[in-house]
């Protein structure tokens, strides 16, 4: 049985807020859509950004574990598709073995991934320049957030998804995903890249993302070694925000086939 529902799962700095328009789009070609926010996100943008304390107590397995409660509830495996953070969501979510394939779109790395280029340190510069930021939900100005997610985007239309989505992050999360590669043992983000039970997966990058740009993602993609599908598609002239870009429609439709084509 074809897949019938799909999972959207959304990263850092906004909330399941960002998927709004890839939620109706799904619904009208006939698929259950889910988009479930953090533990703790399940009120509004306004309210985490007047009160972050939510988004400063979730932490990676919480986020993780609340994603795959909602899965288990559900009577066939999904579809899961994962912007950002949520990209590697996605990846150690088919790690454990939930749904029926995975889509990671301008995904973050899972442990192991050390490529860092220079776009995206200056993007997450306003979190990582100073340790103190591991305890603090860590907000980004509109210059921080037009740089790192809508840089490709007309200014007006940047600043109009900014007062829309845009939240803080929190710190330690972030800061613990770069140490993670420096610390023994398997950290948060950990996947095992060789895991052929594991369900096909798609890498979407966008050209111009300055923070989690297309080196990463193929980065990423070489290092799993199992026997299962892992592909990457590259879309031009896009930027980290791709799920709210002009053409998300196309995007939004070319990833779902590829899933459903793929769907184990």
């Amino acid at each position: 049985m074809p897949a019938d529902t799909i999972v959207l799962v959304h990263g850092f700095w906004v909330t399941s807020r960002s998927w709004e328009h890839w939620i109706t789009h799904y619904e009208a070609r006939g698929f259950r859509v889910l988009a479930p926010g953090y533990p703790g996100f399940e009120v509004e943008v306004e309210s985490l950004n007047a009160d972050p304390e939510p988004i400063l107590e979730v932490t990676v397995p919480a986020i993780i574990e609340h994603f795959e409660s909602v899965i288990r509830e559900l009577p066939t495996p999904p579809i899961i598709i994962g912007h950002s953070a949520g990209g590697a969501f996605t990846q150690i979510l088919l790690d454990h073995g939930f749904g029926a394939a995975g889509v990671a779109m301008n995904s973050a790395p899972t442990e192991g991934v050390r490529v860092v280029p220079l776009s995206q340190v200056k993007s997450t510069f306003p979190v990582l320049k100073s340790p103190a930021n591991r305890h603090k939900a860590v907000p980004l100005s509109f210059e921080e957030w037009k740089y790192a997610f809508t840089n490709t985007f007309a200014e007006d239309e940047a600043r109009a998804l900014y007062e829309r989505y845009a939240i803080p992050a929190n710190g330690g999360i972030l800061w613990g995903s770069v140490l993670a590669n420096f610390q023994p043992g398997h950290q948060d983000t950990w996947v095992d890249y060789r895991n052929d039970a594991r369900a096909p997966l798609l890498f979407v990058s966008g050209s111009e993302d300055h923070i989690m740009p297309p080196e990463v993602q193929r980065s990423n993609a070489k290092h799993y070694k199992s026997d299962t599908i892992t592909e990457i598609r590259e879309y031009d002239g896009y930027a980290h925000l791709l799920p709210a870009q002009a053409g998300w429609e196309q995007i939004a439709d070319d990833v779902l086939d590829w899933a459903l084509k793929h769907s184990s």
